[in-house]
C-alpha cells in the first residue's frame, strides 16, 4: 500500500508505533505506550548507529541491542520485522526465512508464537537475551560489554580488530529502580566500559502511576557518581539531538554512557498521552483510530507497512551492517593464516564448542585420609582446566580467598588489562550473576563464586541462565552447617532443594577431591545448561580407589561407591561431606552382620537422565529400605528413598559453633545412620 505523506524517517517511526499498538490490541494484552514513545529513539539507533547485519544475525562482532524494558516487547518485534532480520534454525544456521513475519506480529502473546509477552532468547533472531524481570537486561548488557573488551584485548592484533562491538540497552524507570541494575552499573563504571550505552526512558510513569510516588532521586547525579558519562535529551522525538547523543557516546573512551531521554508515554491522542492505560493495557479500537488519524495514517488499516519502509531499513542499517560483516569475514580469513592458534580459539568461542584437548590437564588426586575441603580441590581442578579452555573466565563476589577461584598465572581483569581472566565482582552477588549471563551470551564460559547461602541474592539471574540455556558455572562454597561459627545466617539449609527446583540447573555436590574432578568434567560438557558446584569449607578424606568404585561414576550423577556382598538390607545415599558418614556407617553395620550398599549421588539431574536400567542397577527396586544423608532439608529426596524412607539431615536452621559440634548437635553422624537403619530393620 502507498505510504501516507511523510518523510521516510517519520513514516518508519509511525510504522513502528502502529505495528506496536496493533499487536497489543490484537492480543488484548500488553504495553503499547512505551513502544510508541520510544519508536524514534530505536529508529535512530538502528538505522543510523547499530552495526548489525540482518542477513548475518549471529555475526560475532555485531553490536548488541538489549530491550531491558521487556514489557515493551512489541517494539523489538516490530524492529526485527522491519529490518528484515533473517531466521536462524535449531542448528544455528541462518535461513532465508525472515525471523519475524507480519503474521508472527499478529499473534503477539499467543501460544507458540515467537512474539512472547516479553522477549525470549531463541524465539527469534534479533533477540539477544531474555528480558522480563526488570534490571536483568541492563545487567546482561554489562556482561556483553565485558565480553567485547575481553575478546578484543585477547584476540585483536594490529590491523585485525576482530572484536570491538558496542552494547546498547534500552531501559525504563523500573529497570533503574531494581537493585540488580545498581550493582551492574557500579561494576560497569568501575571497569570503565566505554563500549556500553544505556538509554534511559525517563517518562515518569510506572504501573502504579507517576514515578514521584516512590522515585525522586537524581538519576544523572547518581550515575556520574558511579563513574558514568551522562547525556540528557529532552525530547524523544528530536532525532538530531538523539544522534548527537549517540555520537557523544562513541567519542567517550573512558567510561560507560547513560543517555537520559524524556518521553511522553503512549504518544497517542492528547486525551490518552501520559495515561496509565497507555502504559499497561491496550488502547482500544477507537483510541487507535484517533491516534492513527493524528499520524495521518489510514484509520482502519491494521499492521500496515507502507511502501518504502522496509527498503529504508535495508538501505541504512542493512547496507551498513552487510558492508561491516563482509569486511570482517575477509579480515578473519587473513587472520586465520597469520594467527592460526588464536583463530582456532575464536572459532571455538563463536561455535560454542569445547576446544580439542580441553580435559587434558585433569589429573586424579591421591588417596588422603586427611583430605581437602572440596572448595580447595575445586580451585585445583579449575586451574587444571584453565590452560586448556581459553574462554574460561570469572571470579568471585569479593570472596576469592575463600572460594578458591583465582587462576594461577593470570592477571586481574580491569580497565588496565581487559585480557585478564581473574575477575573481581565486589559484594554484588545479583549483579555478578546477571553479568555472567551477558558474558555467556557472547560465547565465553564464565564462572562466578560466592558462599552457597548467598544464592538467595542470585536466584533470579540463575533462573534466567537456565531459561536461556546458558552454560554459566556457579561455584558455591561453604555448603552447609559445616561453615561453623558464622551461624544460621551463613549456613545454607534449604538451598540445595531450592537450586534443584530450578528446571535445567544441574546441581553438583561432590564428596571428595576426585568427585570434584569428575563433576567438573561433567559440568563443562553441559553446553546448554548452567551448573552449580556446591562445595565444602571443611576437609573431607580423598577416598582410596583401592577400596571404593571409580569416582568417574560421578559423571552419571549417581553410582554405587561401595557395595556389599549379596543383597543389601538397605541402601545409604549420601552427597558431599556426608558421604563419608555413610561409608563409616556401612563399616559399623557390616561388623554387626548387616550388609548395606552406599550410593553417592552428587547430581540428581544427571542421575535422572540415565537409562532406567542403570538407575535400577544403582537403586534396585527390591531394596526398599533406603536412607539419605545430607546436611540440608529432606525436600527432593523422597523420589529416591520413598515416602517411608529415612532421612538424616536438617529440619531447622543451623547454629553458631565449630562444625564438628554442629554435626553432633543436629545428629548428622554415622552413629545416627546406624541407629536409624537398625530401628527400621527392627520394625
Amino acid at each position: 500500500m502507498s505510504a501516507p505523506a511523510a518523510s521516510i524517517g517519520q513514516l518508519a517511526i509511525n510504522t513502528i508505533r502502529t505495528l506496536s499498538m496493533d499487536g497489543v490490541q490484537a492480543a488484548n494484552s500488553g504495553h503499547p505506550g512505551t513502544p510508541m514513545a520510544l519508536a524514534p529513539v530505536t529508529y535512530q539507533l538502528w538505522t543510523h548507529n547499530l552495526c548489525y547485519d540482518p542477513h548475518q544475525p549471529l555475526w560475532a562482532n555485531r553490536d548488541r541491542f538489549v530491550l531491558s524494558c521487556g514489557h515493551a516487547s512489541m517494539l523489538i518485534y516490530s524492529m526485527i520485522h522491519l529490518s528484515g532480520i533473517r531466521g536462524v534454525d535449531h542448528h544455528g544456521k541462518v535461513t532465508e526465512k525472515e525471523s519475524l513475519s507480519l503474521d508472527d506480529l499478529k499473534k503477539f502473546r499467543q501460544l507458540h508464537s515467537p512474539c512472547a509477552g516479553h522477549p525470549e532468547l531463541g524465539y527469534a533472531a534479533g533477540i539477544e537475551t531474555t528480558t522480563g524481570p526488570l534490571g536483568q537486561g541492563v545487567g546482561n548488557a554489562v556482561g556483553m560489554a565485558i565480553a567485547s573488551k575481553h575478546l578484543g584485548a585477547k584476540y585483536n592484533r594490529p590491523g585485525y580488530e576482530l572484536f570491538d562491538f558496542d552494547v546498547y540497552a534500552l531501559c525504563s524507570d523500573g529497570d533503574l529502580m531494581e537493585g540488580v541494575a545498581a550493582e551492574a552499573a557500579s561494576i560497569a563504571g568501575h571497569l570503565k566500559l566505554s563500549n556500553l550505552c544505556w538509554i534511559y526512558d525517563d517518562n515518569g510513569i510506572t504501573i502504579e502511576g507517576h514515578t514521584d510516588l516512590a522515585f525522586s532521586e537524581g538519576v544523572a547525579q547518581r550515575f556520574r557518581g558511579l563513574g558514568w558519562h551522562t547525556i540528557h535529551v529532552t525530547d524523544a522525538n528530536d532525532l538530531g539531538n538523539l544522534q548527537a547523543a549517540f555520537d557523544e557516546f562513541r567519542a567517550t573512551n573512558d567510561k560507560p554512557t547513560l543517555i537520559i531521554v524524556n518521553s511522553v508515554i503512549g504518544f497517542g491522542s492528547p486525551n490518552k498521552a501520559n495515561s496509565h492505560g497507555a502504559h499497561g493495557a491496550p488502547l482500544g479500537d477507537e483510541e487507535i483510530k484517533l491516534t492513527k488519524k493524528n499520524y495521518g495514517w489510514p484509520e482502519n488499516e491494521k499492521f500496515l507497512v507502507p511502501d518504502g519502509v522496509r527498503e529504508h531499513f535495508s538501505s541504512t542499517m542493512g547496507a551498513r551492517g552487510k558492508a561491516a560483516s563482509d569486511a570482517w569475514d575477509k579480515m578473519f580469513a587473513k587472520y586465520e593464516k597469520e594467527f592460526p592458534k588464536e583463530a582456532t580459539e575464536v572459532l571455538a568461542i563463536i561455535d560454542r564448542k569445547l576446544p580439542a584437548g580441553w580435559d587434558a590437564g585433569l589429573k586424579p588426586f591421591p588417596a588422603d585420609a586427611k583430605g581437602l575441603a572440596t572448595r580447595v580441590s575445586s580451585g585445583k581442578v579449575l586451574n587444571m582446566l584453565s590452560p586448556h579452555i581459553p574462554s574460561l573466565i570469572g571470579g568471585s563476589a569479593d570472596l576469592a580467598p575463600s572460594t578458591m577461584t583465582l587462576i594461577d598465572g593470570q592477571a586481574d581483569f580491569s580497565h588496565l588489562n581487559f585480557a585478564g581472566r581473574n575477575m573481581h565482582f565486589g559484594i554484588r552477588e545479583h549483579g555478578m550473576a546477571s553479568v555472567l549471563n551477558g558474558m555467556s551470551l557472547c560465547g565465553l564460559r564464565p564462572y562466578g563464586a560466592t558462599f552457597f547461602v548467598f544464592t538467595d541474592y542470585m536466584r533470579p539471574s540463575m533462573r534466567l541462565s537456565s531459561i536461556m540455556h546458558q552454560p554459566v558455572l556457579y561455584i558455591l562454597t561453604h555448603d552447609s552447617i559445616g561453615l561453623g561459627e558464622d551461624g544460621p545466617t551463613h549456613q545454607p539449609v534449604e538451598h540445595l532443594a531450592a537450586c534443584r527446583a530450578i528446571p535445567g540447573l544441574y546441581v553438583f555436590r561432590p564428596a571428595d577431591a576426585n568427585e570434584v574432578l569428575h563433576c567438573y568434567r561433567a559440568a563443562i560438557q553441559l553446553l546448554n545448561h548452567p551448573t552449580a558446584m556446591v562445595l565444602s569449607r571443611q576437609n573431607v578424606p580423598t577416598m582410596d580407589p583401592a577400596k571404593i568404585a571409580s569416582t568417574a561414576g560421578a559423571e552419571k550423577g549417581g553410582y554405587v561407591v561401595s557395595d556389599c556382598s549379596g543383597t543389601p538390607k538397605a541402601i545409604l545415599i549420601g552427597t558431599g561431606t556426608e558421604l563419608t558418614l555413610c561409608l563409616k556407617a556401612q563399616e559399623t553395620l557390616a561388623a554387626e552382620g548387616i550388609p548395606v550398599r552406599v550410593v553417592s549421588m552428587p547430581c540428581f539431574e544427571l542421575f535422572d537422565e540415565q537409562s532406567k536400567e542403570y538407575r535400577n542397577q544403582v537403586l534396585p527396586a527390591q531394596v526398599t529400605l533406603r536412607l539419605a544423608c545430607e546436611a540440608g532439608i529432606r525436600q527432593g529426596w523422597d523420589k529416591y528413598i520413598g515416602l517411608d524412607g529415612v532421612f538424616v539431615g536438617m529440619s531447622t536452621f543451623g547454629a553458631s559453633a565449630p562444625a564438628d559440634q554442629l554435626y553432633k548437635h543436629f545428629k548428622i553422624t554415622s552413629e545416627q545412620i546406624v541407629l536409624q537403619i537398625k530401628n527400621a530393620l527392627a520394625s
